[in-house]
């Protein structure tokens, strides 16, 4: 062990700054909780409640199980029958049957789905089950109305009255009321159910429903067709009579008016057609031509006095002018060759120029042929045109005496043709419907018959009892998460940032048995450095000690990391909570073993006067320690406040005790001693810890912090509430302390709904107690010390 009073380990003698002034730590800001933050958690956040409470869902479901069963079994059991009917398409063309039917749709207009939804409202109309019902009351040979009770061997033992079963009429009425008839997805098969207490009767009665349908389909449409036949039969004697007195008027008219029509000519409509009607036709046929013919004269002719003979089209297509033309080209080009060479007088010039003049002659001799054919063929079209026109208007005249005789003739002839056709086609529709009646077809086909079922398909003890535990578990959700809600503790890692807005810097497992899982060593989850498997006397606030490699000593180590790399290194910092029994003095003391483990001298100051305990831990006097320090009525010097530390039996570790007991404990940490004995032990130790009482009814904590580098809050899982972590962040930032961030304590895996136990650290224990993790620590405290070495003179920094 050290000695404190050897000269060698005396620390660095305490030099006030200017001025008296001590260093301002630094503001830290107070962030709300963010309800937006809070909304991310999302399924996940509810499952971590359900799972923290997951026997009480299984408590819920196996209730909600068990009711589901014992709502089933006092029912009575039903049995359901089915049978399928396919909807045919039925030939409504076949013999024209379609045009008899009044009531039938033509095919193409009615959607096919349609007509099986029809035919399934006819399956459940009250005359069809009615007449189902009826039946089966005639026939008496089967006897129905028998079922079993489950509960039978219960109600003898209890002496209660066995239950009634229905009689055969009630058996069938109420199986009457269980048929459910329904169309088969978008097949042409229609599905009919028969529900009932006896197999045999929902089995019959399906079937029985099935027939029933089928025969009245086929009566109805006999009936349909035979009283069409009949209402025909009646308005074909009606139409032979009207026909024969409109032909004979008919024939009676044209002999008296004189009309007079050609065998083999028909009008626009097909009649027959008048003698004088036919000739006007033929002579306006004539006269559009010869017209047609006249203009396309007249155009030609109407050419000669715009255009020079040789420009017209007449003579420019002439083949003989374009000989002629040629060979005077041909002349011409001799002529202009030959003049060069010749005088005009010469025999040769003379024979070319008489050629020239000959050609040019019978050129415009062929010319004026031409002209002349024009002019012809126009006076010819013209007197043609003037011809017909005179005949055209002496046939219309006759035409046109006649009109009103032919107007009439024709009303009596379409008053004639209508009655033929109405004739005939009642008379085909007659025979057709003579053999329609005939025909019993129908259009419905059974696919399967309804058996027996064997065994009831309701009341289902499987399903109900599903149901039950679905019930259940929704609501053992509904109250988990009641109870969630109205819980507003700190739970799991992350409630500290998503509800408080201050960093987490570390969990700290819990250390309760009752973490461990059935069959699981304690040394799974704490491994003793000695290698006994008992904890007994190995309080958790030393565990970083006693059990260097277990999961609580690694854990304030990675709380140590955290502010090792944060972005101010205090050197004083004090630790605080929101209430009682939350872990800060746990907190203190392995954070503190953990800085000794890394060569750092560290000092422990026990401030919470009023409950100390770290002499107790230590095995150390508490005669003398900080309560005589702020009792002193001088400034103290370094040689006092070091004279009070004590040197643990762990190396490098100091512990300043509280003191003796004060009666005005509340109000010593107001002394001007207390920021004098912060920065002596500052300068005398690389890190100073504050163990401080509670803070949200003590002022103690705030007011160390007020003259600390930062503060470390303690959370402990499902103990520290949102509203208390919230309220002592406030407190502290209304002061102007730092706040360094937070450390979960107490925190179960299991209970939390991780899904993260401790059975993964008993396979790598050896892990955790690799020296390694020592050496990186030191190293990383190494590096920082020569850094900040260089920047101030005397001063130590973490």
């Amino acid at each position: 062990m050290r000695n404190h009073d050897d000269s060698s380990n005396l620390p660095v003698p305490f030099t006030p700054p200017p001025g008296n002034q001590l260093s301002t730590p630094l503001q830290a800001r107070f962030m709300p909780e963010p309800q937006e933050e809070a909304s991310r958690e999302g399924v996940v956040a509810y499952w971590r409640m359900v799972m923290r409470h997951k026997w009480i869902v299984v408590l819920v479901a196996f209730l909600g199980t068990v009711a589901g069963i014992l709502f089933t079994l006092p029912q009575t059991p039903i049995y359901q029958s089915s049978t399928s009917l396919e909807v045919q398409g039925l030939n409504e063309n076949f013999l024209n049957l379609e045009n008899l039917n009044p009531t039938s749709s033509p095919s193409g207009y009615l959607d096919p789905s349609y007509e099986i939804l029809t035919q399934v409202k006819v399956f459940q109309s009250r005359s069809l089950l009615q007449q189902t019902t009826e039946r089966l009351l005639k026939e008496k040979k089967t006897g129905y109305g028998t079922s079993t009770d489950r509960l039978a061997a219960w109600r003898k033992v209890l002496h209660i009255a066995p239950k009634q079963a229905l009689d055969r009429n009630n058996a069938i009425a109420a199986a009457a009321g269980g048929i459910n008839v329904k169309a088969s997805g978008t097949t042409r098969i229609i599905e009919i159910t028969s529900d009932s207490t006896d197999p045999q009767l929902a089995a019959d009665f399906a079937n029985t429903l099935v027939d029933e349908f089928i025969q009245k389909n086929l009566d109805d449409r006999w009936k349909t067709t035979e009283r069409t036949g009949e209402w025909l039969t009646k308005q074909l004697d009606d139409l032979k009579i009207k026909l024969e007195r409109s032909e004979d008027t008919l024939q009676s008219y044209a002999l008296a008016v004189g009309l007079q029509f050609t065998a083999s000519s028909k009008g626009k409509d097909g009649d027959q057609e008048n003698v004088a009607s036919a000739s006007v036709r033929l002579v306006q046929e004539e006269l559009l031509k010869a017209r047609a013919d006249r203009m396309i004269a007249q155009s030609k002719y109407e050419l000669l006095a715009s255009s020079p003979p040789e420009a017209l089209p007449q003579v420019l297509d002439d083949s003989s002018l374009r000989e002629y033309e040629s060979k005077l080209v041909d002349l011409k080009r001799q002529r202009a060759e030959l003049s060069p060479s010749f005088t005009p007088d010469h025999p040769r010039m003379q024979k070319l120029e008489a050629q020239i003049t000959e050609l040019e002659t019978a050129l415009e001799a062929a010319r004026q042929k031409v002209v002349t054919r024009l002019r012809n063929d126009y006076a010819a079209a013209e007197s043609h045109e003037k011809l017909l026109n005179d005949e055209f208007a002496k046939q219309l005249d006759t035409v046109s005496s006649q009109a009103a005789n032919e107007v009439h003739y024709n009303i009596l002839k379409r008053e004639v043709d209508t009655n033929r056709q109405l004739y005939e086609s009642m008379l085909s529709k007659v025979k057709e419907s003579s053999i329609a009646s005939a025909m019993r077809a129908s259009n419905f086909r059974i696919v399967d018959l309804a058996k027996p079922a064997g065994a009831p398909y309701k009341p289902n003890l499987m399903n109900n009892a599903m149901l039950g535990s679905m019930a259940g578990i929704f609501l053992g959700v509904v109250l988990v998460l009641l109870k969630e809600q109205a819980d507003r503790s700190i739970q799991q890692p992350g409630d500290s940032s998503l509800y408080l807005g201050i960093s987490e810097l570390g969990v700290i497992p819990s250390d309760r048995p009752t973490m461990l899982r059935r069959g699981q060593r304690p040394s799974a989850l704490i491994p003793s450095v000695s290698g006994n498997n008992s904890n007994a006397g190995n309080p958790v606030e030393l565990v970083t000690w006693q059990r260097q490699g277990s999961l609580i000593a690694e854990s304030f180590r990675a709380v140590l990391t955290s502010i090792m790399f944060s972005e101010q290194r205090p050197r004083v910092v004090v630790i605080s909570s929101a209430n009682p029994s939350e872990g800060k003095t746990t907190v203190s003391t392995n954070l503190s073993i953990a800085l000794s483990e890394i060569s750092q001298r560290v000092l422990l100051i026990d401030a919470d006067m009023r409950r100390p305990r770290l002499h107790r831990l230590f095995d150390l006097k508490n005669d003398k320690g900080l309560s005589e320090l702020l009792l002193s009525k001088h400034a103290l010097k370094t040689s006092e406040v070091v004279g009070a530390v004590r040197e643990s039996w762990i190396p490098g570790l100091h512990i300043l005790t509280s003191g003796p007991w004060a009666a005005n404990a509340s109000t010593l940490l107001y002394s001007a001693r207390l920021p004098e004995i912060i920065e002596i032990t500052r300068q005398s130790f690389d890190t100073v810890i504050i163990d401080s009482p509670p803070m949200l009814h003590i002022a103690d904590a705030r007011l160390l912090a007020k003259h600390s580098d930062s503060v470390l809050l303690v959370l402990r899982a499902g103990k520290t509430t949102r509203t208390a972590g919230s309220m002592a962040i406030q407190k502290f930032v209304a002061d102007g302390s730092t706040i360094l961030g937070t450390i979960l304590t107490d925190w179960n895996p299991d209970q939390n709904g991780y899904g993260y136990d401790y059975k993964y650290y008993s396979s790598h224990a050896a892990y955790y107690t690799d020296s390694g993790v020592t050496n990186d620590l030191e190293a990383v405290v190494g590096d920082s010390k020569e850094s900040s070495g260089k920047q101030a003179v005397g001063s130590r920094d973490l």
